[in-house]
């Protein structure tokens, strides 16, 4: 089996502003000695994830798991429902009062921020003995007790919130009348089947064995050629306007934004995410194939309204093997110039390549996936990365 799987892939944006700063500028980056817009991994793997294209079981991160399980206590839905979405004002209540509610959703999320001892237990016993008893200090707990929200986002596996569900028909069906401490910890997984959490892994800081390896690791996006932030100086009509007393615009205002051709570096290690996804060789293969199809296909949604700016990747080269992986983003030190951006760029790209793997003694063999002069198509491409 290849261990890694890497991913060099050439995505063309027109005017757009795909991922923006503190200002609300496109992000930039200085490659080479002149500046580049920038799309960092994170806007990336969100966007990926969380895309329709994305066929696979996918986790859910959040800080309100807390105000989701008061919902769940206190109607007849379930906590999948609540956080599918479904209307909780309609829904039926259940026998839980609202004061009790709030006490045991706070138990619950708690354990998920909450520092626990690596055997999963609290850190001493008087902690220990807090968890689950009213005597609990707010003050102690990383999930505020009055809004229910905790103070960092946790990635959940489809099986945690499972787990959670089951808890909360017992609440509700009256078999249980107070929490345990084993009630609360069996709630966490150390593996589970969310493809997202595999891949992108998750850092619980109170309890470390909950951690998960991030297998995924993507580099942030950049142009392969100088590019620049521009303003877009724009006015809105007032419809109703007749031009009774003035013929100005309702609105006027300034938008940035920027266009280019970026180069994404992205890289799977394949036997680390058939380790998180508990050796599931199908739900492996499914899960790289839904990344990298949302890879190739799904762009940011940053400002999509005002640019429209949805792209499909150019060129896509693919490599397995196992060698010690290596970025291309050499190939673009020299900024891209002339009239065929992507024809020169898809040159250099190849070149690096070809230069890397004699230098370096790989012969590992490639597929390519290209738009300008068409070769390959996406269905072998997603069976080239997904297979062993």
């Amino acid at each position: 089996m290849n261990k890694f799987v890497q991913l060099h892939i050439l995505t063309n944006y027109g005017p757009s502003n795909l991922n923006r700063d503190d200002l609300g500028r496109p992000k930039t980056v200085v490659v080479g000695g002149t500046q580049r817009l920038r799309v960092s991994s994170q806007c990336l793997k969100r966007a990926w994830r969380t895309a329709d294209v994305f066929e696979a079981e996918t986790g859910i991160r959040t800080k309100e798991i807390g105000v989701k399980i008061k919902i769940a206590l206190t109607t007849e839905l379930t906590l999948k429902q609540v956080i599918d979405g479904a209307d909780a004002e309609t829904a039926k209540k259940s026998t839980i009062a609202e004061k009790n509610a709030q006490e045991l959703a706070w138990k619950i999320a708690s354990v998920f921020v909450d520092k626990m001892k690596k055997d999963g237990k609290a850190d001493d016993e008087e902690e220990a003995a807090d968890r689950t008893t009213a005597k609990k200090d707010a003050k102690k707990s990383n999930v505020d007790k009055k809004t229910l929200k905790s103070e960092q986002m946790v990635f959940f596996y489809p099986e945690e919130i499972a787990n959670v569900d089951r808890l909360i028909a017992e609440l509700k069906r009256g078999n249980k009348k107070v929490l345990t401490e084993k009630d609360v910890n069996d709630l966490l997984v150390t593996k589970g089947s969310g493809a997202d959490v595999g891949m992108f892994g998750r850092m619980m800081a109170c309890s470390p064995r909950f951690n998960v390896e991030a297998a995924v690791q993507v580099a942030h996006a950049f142009t392969v050629h100088k590019a620049a932030v521009e303003d877009d100086y724009f006015s809105a009509v007032d419809d109703l306007n007749k031009h009774e007393e003035h013929s100005g615009s309702g609105h006027i205002g300034e938008a940035e934004f920027g266009a280019g051709l970026f180069y994404l570096y992205a890289c799977i290690d394949r036997t680390l995410l058939k380790e998180n996804l508990g050796n599931n060789d199908a739900l492996v293969k499914k899960a790289i194939s839904a990344l990298v199809e949302s890879a190739v296909t799904v762009s940011p949604t940053g400002k999509q309204n005002s640019f429209a700016s949805r792209a499909y990747a150019s060129c896509v080269v693919a490599e397995k093997g196992n060698k010690q992986p290596r970025s291309l983003a050499s190939a673009f030190l020299k900024p891209v110039r002339g009239e065929d951006v992507l024809g020169e760029a898809v040159k250099a790209l190849m070149n690096t390549r070809k230069a890397f793997n004699e230098v370096y003694k790989d012969d590992s063999k490639e597929y390519v996936l290209r738009t300008v002069e068409p070769e390959g198509t996406l269905d072998e491409l997603k069976q080239y990365c997904s297979g062993e």
